[in-house]
Formats: structure tokens, C-alpha cells, sequence
């Protein structure tokens, strides 16, 4: 499956001892991009960077993480996005922003064409995240494209990250959201996040709600409660086989979301495919940072 991912990377910088904070990259879907890679997938990021140091050494990264970059657009004398990562003792992160004008955010206003190059591909990533990055008008031009994508055979994926700073008011995010629930055919989703945006509600009503608006797979990830997953026909819940007492949760669902595709390209089951993601996730939680080091093990079984 040739997967094209659509977000935003930044810089990140992660808390360490003293007060020192580690420089790194990263970003919900880029993330995803280099899990998946890892985990054995053909992944091709789309982003706007701008032409500073720091913008080439992250295509440096990606490049030697297997991710493609050939529809990474520059825009020169501009800043990229800026995060910092503060951990609280159970692991839980808490994130500070900096990327009002990061050039992500003018990727479809400035290459609208970046679209037609995507048509090439099997499958289209993307997550709530990336959508708060445009205009409501920018968001129509990117929905309209997915839905003929989807309408031609290509298959939409959906990670519904909402994170509210990142939208002028929960109506809008609504209103994105529910747009996007329609042209969907498989959603990664957190129920953290779920309820963060339409209240509290169960995890088969959430199932329930995305199957009748056009979904064909739905996956939801509620932390050590595990996973419900189902489609048109079946659902089941997965329990998490163990929970482990995290360091960082930063990127949690991010590379369950890329073990777990990566699993699915290689035609598994969707059990298998949640397997997959849960044993991922474990491991890059017990690390610091979204990106863990290369030499950590994240397909199950493997040597």
C-alpha cells in the first residue's frame, strides 16, 4: 500500500534532567510516516518546510527513516513549528506550541497542485491536527479532493487528534470533523478525543456513529481499557495484552496508528492489525520523545 501522509512536523524539544532539553522532530502524522517505515511501509510525508538549517535536517531525518519527501514543498524565510514536551511523573505529556506561521499551515494555499500529485497513491493519511491547520475554505479544497479520491478507489484515513488550542472554537472543530466523518473509509481513533469534542458517550456509540456516517473500519484506542474495533459486519474489543507504566505517551497513538497500517498493507487481519499497533505503542511509550532510537524492537516476534 503507497500511503501519503499530510501534516505538520516540528521542532521538538523534549524535557531531560537539568533542566536540558533534547532537540528533536515531530509531529502527529510525521510520526506515523516514520512508524510506519520502520514497521516496513511506503510512506511519502506532505509538508511545507522552509529552507533553514533546521528544516534540512529534518528532511535528513526522514530520508534515513525511509520516509519519501518528494512532495515536500520550501517556502524560504519562513520558521517552522516549535514544540516543547513536559511530562508530568506518570508519563503523561503536556505540550507548548509555537507555529501560528510555520509554512505547513500555507501547503495547499501556496502548491494547491500538491493534491493532483497525490492521486498516484493508494491511500491518504491525515489528522485532525492537519485540518486545524488551514482555513475553512483551504479544508474544503483538501475534502472535496479527498472525496474524489476516495469516489475513484482510494482509501482515507483518518486520526481524529484534537487538540481544542488549535481551533478558534469547538463548533468549528465540530463542523471539520464531521465533514471529514463522511468521507473517511477507515478511522484511527483516541476516545479521549472523542468525548474532548462531542461529550461523554460510550466507545460502541462512537463505533455506531462512524459506521453510519460512511466508514467501512473503525478502530478506537481507549488507553489500558484497550481497543473496540469493527466494521460493517462485526466488532470486538482487544484487551491491551500488558500494560506497562509509561515514561512519555508522546506519539502513543501516533505509532500504534503506524504499526498498525503497516500491518494492514501486508493484508492481516484487523485483530492482527490492532495486535500489531498495541505491542508498537507499548514500546515508544517507555522512551523519551515522539521518535524512539532505531535499535528498539516494534514488530512483535521479531529479532
Amino acid at each position: 500500500m503507497r500511503l501519503a501522509i499530510i501534516g505538520e512536523c516540528m521542532v521538538e524539544l523534549s524535557n531531560s534532567e537539568n533542566d536540558l532539553y533534547h532537540l528533536g522532530f515531530g509531529g502527529d502524522t510525521l510520526n506515523t510516516a516514520v512508524y510506519y517505515s520502520r514497521c516496513g511501509g511506503d510512506a511519502e510525508y506532505v509538508t511545507a518546510l522552509s529552507d533553514d538549517i533546521l528544516s534540512k535536517k529534518m528532511l535528513q531525518q526522514w530520508q534515513a527513516e525511509g520516509v519519501g519527501t518528494q512532495h515536500v514543498k520550501i517556502m524560504p524565510n519562513t520558521v517552522p513549528g516549535l514544540y516543547l514536551i513536559e511530562n508530568d511523573d506518570g508519563g503523561e505529556r503536556h505540550f507548548h506550541y509555537w507555529r501560528t506561521h510555520s509554512p505547513a499551515r500555507y501547503l495547499l494555499d501556496n502548491f494547491p497542485r500538491v493534491l493532483d500529485e497525490l492521486n498516484e497513491y493508494d491511500a491518504i493519511f491525515l489528522s485532525g491536527i492537519t485540518l486545524s491547520l488551514y482555513s475553512s475554505d483551504t479544508r474544503k479544497m483538501l475534502c472535496d479532493f479527498l472525496q474524489y479520491f476516495r469516489g475513484r478507489g482510494g482509501l482515507v484515513i483518518f486520526d481524529n487528534n484534537y487538540r481544542p488550542r488549535n481551533w478558534s472554537s469547538v463548533s468549528e472543530a465540530s463542523a471539520a470533523f464531521n465533514e471529514i466523518m463522511h468521507i473517511a473509509d477507515l478511522a484511527l481513533l483516541s476516545m479521549e478525543d472523542e468525548i474532548a469534542l462531542h461529550g461523554e458517550h460510550s466507545m460502541p456509540n462512537c463505533l455506531a456513529r462512524w459506521l453510519k456516517s460512511g466508514a467501512t473500519e473503525v478502530v478506537i484506542k481507549n488507553g489500558a481499557e484497550g481497543v473496540l474495533a469493527g466494521n460493517t459486519t462485526d466488532s470486538f474489543k482487544v484487551a491491551v495484552p500488558t500494560v506497562v507504566k509509561p515514561v512519555d505517551t508522546t506519539a502513543a497513538g501516533d505509532s500504534f496508528n503506524g504499526a498498525f497500517l503497516a500491518s494492514k498493507a501486508r493484508g492481516q487481519s484487523l485483530a492482527m492489525c490492532v495486535r500489531a499497533g498495541q505491542y508498537c505503542a507499548a514500546q515508544v511509550i517507555m522512551h523519551k520523545g515522539a521518535i524512539v532510537p532505531r535499535d528498539v524492537n516494534l514488530i512483535e516476534g521479531a529479532a
